[in-house]
Formats: structure tokens, C-alpha cells, sequence
């Protein structure tokens, strides 16, 4: 019967790049991951996301593990995995994930209630387009050549400070514009 290879026998062949010894890390440390996963909550996420988080950490563990700074490979794959999954976890309770952590699951009965839209056939979306932009066409014709520019870098995504360091204008003009444009839009 074979003997066991310890974790430092293990990384040293995962370091010259035997994948095999990757595999049978990763299997030996994979309940950790589960253990570490119980005491956790990943906002609109669920447990095995979570386990996913801890099991890509396990994997830096085993990738980055130097067995020179004196630290077990179990102390180091517990804390790559544990840092792993809270920067999940914080990463989901940011504000802009807040949409997605919040919405609900709709049962099949909950859709089917839902109005359905009909389906678009190419040449409407042809005509729309057409139709926007003779609308486009026609609100640039009504706009000053300074309220073309900042139309045009306001839907390129740049806020007021960046708008008004491109044109080299104040923040307060490029607002003003805005407003202009808006009304006209009107």
C-alpha cells in the first residue's frame, strides 16, 4: 500500500507543474472550504457561490504557498481561502449590486401572468432606429454647437467635471447646457 504524500510533497510536484498534485490538494482541502462556506452569508448569492469564492482561494493557496516563510500550508490555505470569500461577500453588499441582492425569484405560475410582449421583426427595429434618428437629427439641428458637444460626451457616459475639463469649460456651464438640452428635448 502506498503511502500518503504529505502537503509539502504535494506542492513541491504542483510547483514543477503536475497537475495531479493540484488535483489531490485541492481534494484534501476541499472541506475546509465547506466548513469555513457554514459560517458565511454571500448576499444574492447562495452557498455554493460562496464555496466557489473559497475554492478559487484554495487554489491561490495552493499556486502561491512558500513553505520559506515558516507557515503551514493548512494556516495559509485558510486564510487565502477565508480572504477570498469576504471579498465576495463585501463585493455583493456594495451599493451597486444592491439591484441584483434585492430582486426575487418569480415562480413559473408568477411569470406566466406577466404580460408578454410580442416578439419585434427586423424591419420594425430598422424603422425605429430610422425614426430615432431623424429624431436625434432633428434635436441637433435645434442645439448650439457647445450643447452638440456636450450632449454627445454626456451620453458617452462623462459626468459634469469630466465634460468640463474635456470642453474647458466650468462645471456650472456644462449643468447650464444640460438644462437647456433638456428643455429642448421637451
Amino acid at each position: 500500500m502506498k503511502k500518503a504524500e504529505t502537503d509539502e510533497e504535494l506542492l513541491i510536484r504542483s510547483k514543477a507543474g503536475d497537475s495531479e498534485a493540484v488535483n489531490l490538494l485541492i481534494a484534501r482541502y476541499k472541506p475546509l472550504v465547506l466548513r469555513l462556506s457554514r459560517a458565511r452569508y454571500l448576499a444574492g448569492g447562495d452557498r455554493e457561490d460562496l464555496i466557489q469564492e473559497g475554492m478559487i482561494g484554495l487554489f491561490q493557496a495552493v499556486r502561491d504557498f512558500d513553505p520559506e516563510n515558516g507557515s503551514s500550508f493548512l494556516n495559509f490555505a485558510a486564510l487565502c481561502v477565508n480572504r477570498q470569500m469576504l471579498h465576495a461577500i463585501e463585493a455583493a453588499g456594495r451599493e451597486k449590486n444592491r439591484l441584483l441582492n434585492d430582486s426575487v425569484t418569480l415562480e413559473d405560475a408568477e411569470w406566466e401572468q406577466l404580460p408578454q410582449r410580442e416578439a419585434v421583426s427586423p424591419e420594425e427595429i430598422v424603422i425605429g432606429r430610422e425614426f430615432n434618428d431623424e429624431r436625434v437629427g432633428e434635436l441637433l439641428e435645434k442645439l448650439s454647437p457647445m450643447e452638440q458637444q456636450v450632449l454627445k460626451l454626456y451620453l458617452d457616459g462623462l459626468d459634469y467635471k469630466e465634460i468640463a475639463e474635456a470642453l474647458q469649460k466650468s462645471p456650472k456651464s456644462i449643468d447650464n447646457a444640460l438644462q437647456r438640452i433638456r428643455r429642448k428635448v421637451r
